[in-house]
């Protein structure tokens, strides 16, 4: 089963059989899987607690959930089909699949493969966001289940700048899906909007992985979603937020005027509410404004950018503790340094930018994605000054930092970004072409454990 899907032979032996059956070791989550299919039983049956990670059942042909039906033979050499869905099956509307591409790509995550934004599990997103869509217009869960699915959000958020994207993402849209379902029936109203905002706040983290990911019209559609599931709940706030986070779209794929409209629309949601948009939206708007700027540009909007940033640090200032310490569904100050930082260096003010992205960078604790794009912004800051080879340094020493996982299409974008002014303000100064080739370069794919370890 390892050779036909395309694995490393496993290093399962008679010595690490008989430790299974004698308890003194436990196999993880992918060996489960594949013992599971080759006895054909559940992994209940072997003295493990299921499910299996893959989602579906094991047992022989013939059985289905919930009772036997007649066996048939099945001869064909690559019979892969695990269990019967019984007639009425709710997941035969191919929710289920979707979830199971998703699973296999969090397995292969998990194994330590390097795995690509690639178009099965594109269509996977696609499909589990429109069949929200449709639940959405269409629409009975236990407060606890609430309170638990509101606690998973909340975990995803502070994974967020530490989880390799497309890990989190699979997780994202797993969880996204089983609200979804619960959203299926109707609910009580006082449920029915904690489900809507529950489904705002995963639909829009699950936007932010796409931005991180490079695919914009994802990332638009999911924003979308997040939208319609916000309206739903009259919560000013949470559609404030969702507004501001779709306006990093436009941002940081080159329409300025788009992100400035779309930060505007935020600020006038929020409204007189003190939360997370208050003080994002502001910012947004200041950033798109240094860009229109053009580093150094017209000084009228050079003025407006520098008065968006007061009112941000207004803002944040009465914002809850809580919020200030939530990066995905708040807004912390180290995230509020460094975008004051970019939009500063931007605006071609280097020496405060440089001063302020200092400072956030010694706020950020881990938070590797981040902390790469304020290390971009302190190069864009020498080489603004004239120093093309400690931009490139600098650029060099923070590509070098980041593994194969978090080598993002918004950090790649930056490092071609940095390389390309560095060349045409300074030419091909020494080590450029190298660097140039290092981040065009492929990605190398990430070991695979070794032989008989375990995931």
């Amino acid at each position: 089963m390892f050779e036909r899907d395309g694995k490393p032979m496993p290093g399962i032996g008679e010595t690490l059989l008989s430790a299974y059956e004698s308890g003194l070791k436990r196999p993880g989550p992918e060996y489960l899987h594949y013992l599971c299919s080759v006895y054909r039983v559940e992994p209940v049956a072997l003295g493990y607690d299921g499910p299996c990670i893959c989602g579906h059942g094991h047992r022989m042909p013939g059985v289905v959930r919930g009772g036997l039906q007649e066996a048939k033979p099945d001869n064909s050499p690559d019979s892969r089909e695990l269990w019967v869905k019984p007639p009425g099956d709710p997941s035969a509307d191919g929710g289920e699949e979707d979830e199971n591409v998703l699973r296999r790509t969090l397995l292969g995550v998990i194994a330590g493969a390097s795995v690509p934004l690639n178009p099965e599990v594109i269509n996977a997103a696609e499909n589990i966001r429109r069949r929200m869509d449709e639940t959405l217009v269409s629409t009975t869960v236990s407060p606890a289940m609430l309170d638990h699915w509101e606690e998973s959000a909340a975990s995803f958020g502070r994974q967020y700048m530490n989880t390799p994207p497309m890990r989190q993402l699979c997780d994202v849209l797993l969880e996204f899906s089983t609200v979804r379902q619960a959203m299926e029936r109707h609910q009580p109203i006082d449920l029915q909007e904690r489900l809507c905002a529950l489904a705002a706040r995963l639909s829009g983290l699950a936007g932010i992985i796409m931005i991180d990911l490079g695919d914009q019209r994802l990332a638009r559609s999911f924003f979308r979603t997040s939208r319609s599931a916000a309206d739903e709940t009259g919560d000013r706030a949470l559609r404030a937020w969702v507004t501001a986070r779709e306006a990093l779209v436009p941002l940081f794929y080159g329409d300025p005027r788009e992100a400035l409209t779309l930060a505007k629309k935020s600020r006038d949601l929020a409204g007189q509410t003190p939360c997370a948009a208050k003080a994002m939206a502001p910012v947004v708007e200041a950033r798109a404004l240094s860009m229109l700027a053009n580093a150094g540009g017209k000084k009228d909007v050079v003025d407006q950018a520098k008065r968006a940033l007061a009112r941000a640090r207004a803002a944040f200032a009465q914002m809850a503790p809580a919020q200030q310490e939530d990066t995905v569904f708040g807004y912390t100050e180290r995230q509020l340094y460094f975008h004051q930082g970019d939009a500063l260096a931007r605006l071609g003010q280097t020496l405060e930018a440089d001063l302020i992205l200092e400072q956030a960078l010694e706020k950020y604790d881990g938070d590797l994605l981040d902390q790469t794009l304020i290390r971009f912004d302190r190069a864009h800051c020498r080489l603004l000054e004239g120093d093309g080879e400690e931009a490139l340094r600098i650029g060099e020493d923070a590509i070098r930092r980041v593994g194969d996982s978090f080598r993002t299409d918004i950090i790649i974008r930056r490092a071609v970004d940095l390389a390309r002014a560095i060349q045409l303000r300074c030419g091909d100064i020494p080590g450029l072409k190298e660097f140039q080739a290092k981040v065009t370069a492929p990605k190398e794919p990430e070991p695979q454990n070794p032989m008989g370890a375990e995931v």
